[in-house]
């Protein structure tokens, strides 16, 4: 059984794929979070942020997830995917059973952003800290037309949108289960 997660830069993706992973286990359930940041730095250090690199990093991703999957574990893709031609790709080819968007109001993310990268997206052309191709910003992101769940992190608390997710993965990890 494999999940996607979706949503822009700081939407709350990790926090909440986390928040469900430690429910699931403390249920007796076996999931794995693949975390579209983690695997950058550790397995994927040969690929940057244009489009078809974040395309392949999604389809490496879920190539892992399938090999998780088929040895029953729930696993749980986490990444900002930003195109949904990529999503639809990896769902006929690995038979994802939900795709979720992480929704985040853009104040919020510029917000919650420790890094900068949304100021820095947001400065003028020509100015030597701009960042291009930030997701959403100055890079696209396509919500996704059909999500099985949104969760808009903006209008409630991570603890409540955690249980959210959690509660709408609960009966897919039961069904995978009973495989």
């Amino acid at each position: 059984m494999i999940v996607q997660l979706c949503g822009m830069s700081g939407a709350g993706k990790s926090a909440l794929a986390r928040f469900a992973e430690h429910k699931l286990l403390e249920n007796g359930y076996p999931v794995e979070v693949l975390d579209e940041n983690d695997l950058r730095h550790q397995l994927f250090k040969d690929l940057g942020m244009s489009l078809e690199d974040q395309a392949q990093n999604i389809r490496r991703m879920a190539w892992l997830a399938n090999r998780f999957s088929r040895h029953g574990i729930f696993t749980i893709l986490c990444a900002i995917n930003p195109l949904d031609r990529i999503r639809l790709e990896i769902q006929y080819q690995y038979r994802i059973a939900a795709t979720i968007e992480i929704d985040c109001a853009l104040e919020e993310l510029i917000r919650r952003d420790t890094e900068g990268r949304y100021k820095r997206a947001y400065l003028p052309e020509g100015h030597p800290d701009k960042i291009t191709g930030l997701s959403g910003v100055n890079g696209v992101f396509e919500h996704p037309l059909k999500p099985d769940l949104i969760i808009r992190t903006h209008q409630e608390t991570e603890a409540e949108s955690g249980q959210r997710l959690y509660e709408f993965l609960l009966p897919l990890a039961l069904g995978a289960a009973i495989r």
